[in-house]
């Protein structure tokens, strides 16, 4: 664009030359035209300026890690002039990391037409991929000038984690809800409110459970079977704050994510029941999801990624625990980057569980050594950003 401008400026110059040296009147017309020209095209820039409606637009609201989504460009040019180039500067960050990276688009825009461009994007950890415009510089047909339009146009996607396959034993309790509602599909127990099973007569079944109206309808005995409530209290509890700014921020918020993901699908896979605890930056409170399905684990997760704000702000996990005791539960996991003495006495004072769990994700295998806790009734096992299969295949729930 800059040429274009100094050999428009030279031409005006040799023309004004012309129309002193040579013939006044063709040389008059011709100085008009290349001075005229610019100032036609320097309106045209302005007007098309104005005219260019530009939204960034993503389809799905959710889309896995790893794997490439498409995001469109729609840019409207209302006006009967072409635009034979724009530029558009494209930015896209995930909200746990402050790497931001950028590219440019070229493309023309037709007269009042609507012009669709589709770039793909994808991400190699879960959180938030927000995306914007920077600028949209449109240029006249001589593209002696240009103009920034389309400024700050945004659009974002939630990228979600992946579930990573973990052993563990998820141990017998007798901390049952005795008012549950939901109860086993795959194991009988005692409560009467809910049958499990209808079946023949063994010896030594109790007489109270036969089903007397059936069994003289079949001519024989059938017991009935009860049911198992499954929804023992069970908590996870996340600690979302971040507690640094570097290089491993992204990977180690990935992995908490992702360590939640497959320690909570353990849980259901084992008809234990649970609810999930973490700070929402939206809501500004901290926030409690009861899962008991894989569809609740799902829509936990998509709300968990969309808790976060810009700015990662999370009140620290000792201001619930100071004022919400958490007690009677079979199990207790606590998932965090940082190993707080503070919050782990808080865990050993205010919560009573069978199990108490803290999960440190730390940054490499040499980091393992700084997740240590000093109450011996919270089993410290450290994460390693990354590898969650082999970090806790042994856990206990």
């Amino acid at each position: 664009m800059l040429v274009t401008k100094i050999l428009f400026l030279l031409l005006i110059i040799i023309c004004t030359f012309f129309y002193i040296l040579y013939v006044p009147d063709f040389a008059l017309v011709l100085l008009i035209v290349f001075i005229a020209l610019p100032v036609i095209m320097f309106i045209t820039a302005l007007i098309l300026k104005h005219s260019i409606k530009a939204e960034l637009t993503v389809k799905d609201t959710a889309v896995p890690k790893n794997q490439p989504f498409p995001v469109q460009l729609c840019i409207t040019n209302k006006s009967f002039i072409p635009v034979g180039k724009a530029e558009a500067h494209i930015e896209y960050y995930n909200v746990f990391s402050n790497q931001i990276s950028s590219f440019y688009l070229d493309l023309p825009i037709q007269p009042r037409n609507l012009q669709r461009v589709t770039f793909q994007l994808s991400s190699k950890f879960c959180g938030i991929i927000k995306i914007r415009t920077v600028n949209i510089k449109i240029y006249d047909p001589m593209r002696l000038f240009g103009f920034k339009t389309g400024k700050n146009i945004r659009t974002e996607t939630a990228i979600m984690p992946e579930n990573n396959e973990i052993s563990g034993i998820v141990s017998a309790t007798d901390r049952i809800n005795e008012e549950s509602s939901v109860f086993s599909e795959n194991n009988p127990g005692d409560d009467p409110s809910e049958i499990f099973d209808l079946r023949e007569y063994n010896p030594g079944d109790r007489l109270n459970r036969i089903h007397w109206k059936l069994s003289s309808k079949k001519n024989d005995f059938i017991v009935k079977e009860y049911s198992l409530p499954v929804d023992a209290p069970s908590v996870v509890f996340l600690n979302l704050k971040c507690y640094e700014d570097s290089a491993y921020t992204l990977p180690v918020f990935d992995t908490i994510i992702e360590t939640f993901l497959s320690v909570s699908q353990l849980m259901i896979d084992n008809e234990r029941y649970h609810t999930v605890i973490f700070y929402s930056g939206r809501q500004k409170q901290f926030v409690k999801k009861n899962i008991s399905s894989t569809d609740d684990l799902a829509e936990a997760v998509k709300e968990i990624i969309n808790s976060f704000s810009d700015n990662l702000y999370c009140l620290k996990p000792d201001v619930y625990l100071t004022d919400n005791s958490i007690i009677s539960v079979s199990s207790f996991t606590f998932i965090t980057s940082v190993p707080d003495p503070a919050v782990f006495g808080l865990i050993d004072e205010c919560v009573d569980a069978d199990v108490k769990n803290a999960l440190v994700v730390v940054k490499s295998q040499e980091s393992a050594s700084e997740a240590v806790c000093p109450y011996t009734e919270i089993n410290v096992t450290p994460v390693v950003a990354g590898r969650i299969s082999s970090s806790i295949k042994d856990i206990e729930l």
